[in-house]
């Protein structure tokens, strides 16, 4: 992913809200499985950590990343934000490197 197409999805990702709270249980199975689920409908996915997580947000975003198959736009403070290209049906189509 370049830079500019990583620009252009965090800019995206200002105007949606966490769908996924990482809490003190941090990153299960369970909890990969659901965020896997949400990228069949959503291809930019934020997620919240709550202050009761004592995980690093960036590694809590690596390790749902690699398991997910998706790539980290950003980390800022506990907010994590995810993009996976849907296959089938994009929906949002990145600007050329």
């Amino acid at each position: 992913m370049t830079s500019k197409q990583r620009s252009y999805l965090k800019g995206l990702a200002m105007n949606i809200d966490p769908i996924f709270q990482v809490g003190k249980g941090s990153v299960t199975p369970e909890y990969v499985e659901a965020i896997r689920e949400a990228f069949n409908t959503k291809e930019l996915i934020k997620i919240a950590v709550l202050k009761n997580c004592m995980d690093d947000p960036k590694e809590i975003a690596q390790v749902i990343a690699e398991r997910t198959g998706a790539q980290v736009v950003q980390v800022i403070g506990k907010k994590i934000v995810l993009y996976k290209a849907n296959k089938d049906n994009p929906k949002i189509l990145l600007p050329k490197a």
